[in-house]
């Protein structure tokens, strides 16, 4: 199968190691738009909207014929988009008000051709349940200043906090980028990846994902 030139619009850790997990060969190119909401924005409208300029953004620098991911996640209370803390204080607020219940993760992805106006996106809504940490662990995580790049100020990953008490969804887009998603809107492109994608995320993260076979049908699961 044929290797896409492939450039990735975005410059998260969490997403180049991802990424990198399907064996395909790819150069980072960060976009950079204005990533405020609309008045009145859903999430998931939000998430699309960022994901998709920051793919076309980056397409406008590189070579026709490339193919150009571009992702953005998001935290959500209902209605309310959180994002990045600006500062501790804002960090410690977010913590707060996820503690002990459940939120949403948003997270989309829109690959495009840099040279074509045709966009594929998609959509992955996960279900995400906090545990009910204590404030000196809270406190604690500020102040390892992990939380200051994350949207919602945490990271499900982040050994030592842990914050979230179990998930049943996607593990990978709340780290930022969905690969089965990914996966399905590549193969609308023509392009199969080099490794078992669910095997490589599954080992990786240590998550027996109990939805990837739903995803990959083509089911709006997350």
């Amino acid at each position: 199968m044929t290797q896409p030139a492939f450039l990735l619009a975005s410059n998260s850790p969490r997403r180049r190691h991802l990424l990198s997990l399907t064996g395909w060969m790819f150069n980072v190119q960060p976009a950079h738009i204005d990533e405020r909401p609309l008045r009145f924005e859903r999430p998931d409208a939000y998430v699309l909207r960022l994901a998709e300029g920051k793919a076309r953004a980056a397409a406008k620098q590189a070579r026709p014929g490339t193919v150009v991911l571009g992702a953005d996640t998001t935290v959500a209370d209902g209605l309310t988009i959180l994002g990045k803390p600006e500062d501790a204080r804002e960090a410690l607020d977010m913590l707060r008000r996820l503690r002990g219940k459940e939120h949403r993760v948003y997270t989309a992805i829109a690959v495009c051709r840099a040279g074509e106006e045709a966009v594929a996106s998609d959509l992955c809504a996960t279900r995400v349940p906090m545990r009910n940490y204590s404030d000196l662990e809270m406190e604690l995580y500020v102040q390892s200043g992990d939380p200051l790049d994350k949207a919602g100020a945490y990271a499900i990953q982040h050994a030592e906090f842990h914050p979230v008490e179990s998930l049943g969804g996607c593990y990978a887009s709340v780290m930022g980028l969905p690969l089965c998603h990914l996966l399905r809107t590549m193969r609308k492109l023509g392009f199969e990846p080099r490794e078992d994608v669910p095997q490589a995320c599954q080992a990786d993260l240590a998550y027996p994902c109990p939805i990837f076979r739903g995803v990959l049908a083509g089911e709006a699961v997350g």
